[in-house]
Parts: structure tokens; sequence; C-alpha cells
């Protein structure tokens, strides 16, 4: 695919990525002939972050990605004349506890920001894509889609959601020159694990010494270390996005992993779904309509 100069527009909650999601943008805005327009929930919370975008020729908007309304602000942009062709969503945030504790209202805010939140800006973007024949929409997700460590699930749930739309999309939009590209990260130096959410229902005694509560102690004390640099991981992004040095040649990929305890994720998700095959292979293939 051969790219213009693209206008992106990245949602994301300002208060738990602003440093990721800054260099990224400075990163792309760096990148010459790429108008970025950056959006959070409160721009004010930010005002030397928007200074130094706008500053650099950008626009900074406000957007809620659990609103109901939130794809008006895309709506608005086109109607304005300021055609996205990059739709990055970013937005996340985490509640630590195990599923069996999680409450509805949890659950349903961890979905609202990981699923719909994208869901509904893409909904509103393709039309304009399509018409355009030409766009990319990527989602960035996490390694915890894949394999996750316990008081993760609700999270992971919500991103592996994420990844298996987005599979299904690349399908769906591929005939108009849209592609999809799903990011999936390791641990990085962001300040989500500086913004450890725990669950309102306290642990059962009988989660006392166990994993889960084990992890959930590491997090309070913030000693989980990430293995990943998030400018490095950003400035991969852009290039994969944009078809540039490491993405070059790669625009047809659909899936970017990074950082390296991914690696060994990736690997046994591919055992784990081998070694199905090897027991239940025979089962598998035995269930067909008799003919």
């Amino acid at each position: 695919m051969c790219f213009q100069p693209l206008t992106a527009v990245s949602s994301t909650f300002t208060i738990f990525y602003p440093e990721y999601y800054t260099k990224s943008l400075q990163l792309k805005e760096d990148a010459g002939g790429h108008t970025i327009i950056a959006t959070s929930r409160n721009p004010s919370r930010t005002p030397d972050l928007v200074a130094e975008v706008e500053g650099k020729g950008g626009r900074w908007v406000q957007l809620d990605v659990d609103s109901f309304q939130s794809g008006d602000v895309i709506a608005e942009l086109e109607k304005s004349g300021n055609k996205i062709d990059v739709l990055v969503n970013n937005a996340g945030f985490s509640i630590y506890a195990p599923i069996e504790t999680m409450t509805e209202e949890e659950v349903r805010s961890q979905m609202e920001t990981l699923y719909f939140g994208p869901l509904r800006l893409i909904h509103v973007v393709l039309p304009h894509m399509r018409q355009r024949r030409s766009g990319v929409i990527a989602n960035v997700s996490s390694g915890a889609s894949l394999d996750g460590i316990p008081t993760m699930g609700v999270y992971g749930g919500a991103k592996a959601g994420l990844d298996a739309m987005t599979k299904i999309l690349a399908k769906e939009i591929a005939p108009w020159n849209i592609r999809t590209l799903t990011v999936i990260l390791g641990t990085f130096n962001t300040n989500m694990p500086n913004s450890v959410i725990l669950g309102k229902t306290p642990l059962p005694d009988d989660f006392k010494g166990t994993f889960v509560e084990q992890v959930q102690q590491l997090l309070i004390a913030g000693k989980v270390k990430p293995n990943g640099d998030k400018d490095k991981a950003m400035k991969a992004v852009y290039e994969a996005v944009v078809g540039e040095d490491t993405g070059a040649g790669n625009e047809a990929e659909k899936l970017l992993p990074l950082g390296s305890d991914l690696t060994p994720r990736l690997k046994g998700i591919r055992d784990y779904y081998g070694h199905a095959v090897e027991v239940y292979g025979y089962v598998t293939n035995g269930v067909d309509l008799d003919k």
C-alpha cells in the first residue's frame, strides 16, 4: 500500500498513558508531512502536552471514549475537512482483581473503555475511509489477551475480544484498501504500573497466600518492573503504520507484537493449540456429518 501524508487520531486516557502517548505524537510529528489530532478525556489536565502538540502544528480535542457520542468528534473533523487516514485506538486501564470478585459495574467499565470505545470510533471512521479507498485502523492490545497473569482476567478478556473483532474486520474492509494492525504489547515503562486500581471487593479468605494475592501485593508495592521502552515501541508502531524502516514491505502484516516478554507467550500459545491438536486431533476430525 502506498501512503500519502497522514492525519492520525489517537484516543487514550491521558491520565493512564501520558508519556507513552505523547512520545508517539512526537515521533509522528517529527516524521514530516503528517498531521496529528490528539485526544484525551480532559485536556485541561495536561496543558503542557496540549501546548507541545499544538505548537508543532497538531490539534488536541476533547474525547471521552466511554461516551456514546464519542464518534461525533470524528464526524465533525471529517465534516470540517480533516480527513482521518489513521485511527489509533490506545485507550486503556486495568482493574486488578480475580474474575470471581469483579463486580458487574467493574466489568462493564473495562469493556466500555477497551472494547466498545474503539468500536464506536471504528463505526464512524470506516465510511469515510471506504469512500477514499484508503486507511489504517491500529488497535493497541496487550499480552494479557494471549496469556495474562491472575487479576487481569477481565482486562485480558476485553482485549481478546478486540483482537478477535479486528481480525474479522480486516477481512471485511480489505476490498477498499483499508487495513488493520493489532499491536500486542508486553510490559512497558508507561504510567500504567503507577496507576494501580484494585477491585472494590476484598479478596475472600481462601485467596490468602495465593498467586492472586501475591500479584496484587506486588502491584501495590510497585515491584512489577517493565521490560519495554515505550519510545522504541511507538517508533515501531509508527513505522508499521506508514510502511517505513522496519515497516517497509510489511504493510500487509496484521499483527505487531512488541516486547521481549511477549516471545515466550507467543510460543506458549503456539504450543497450547498444537498440543490440543495432538491430543484431540482425531476427535476434532471425527465429529463431522456422515457422508
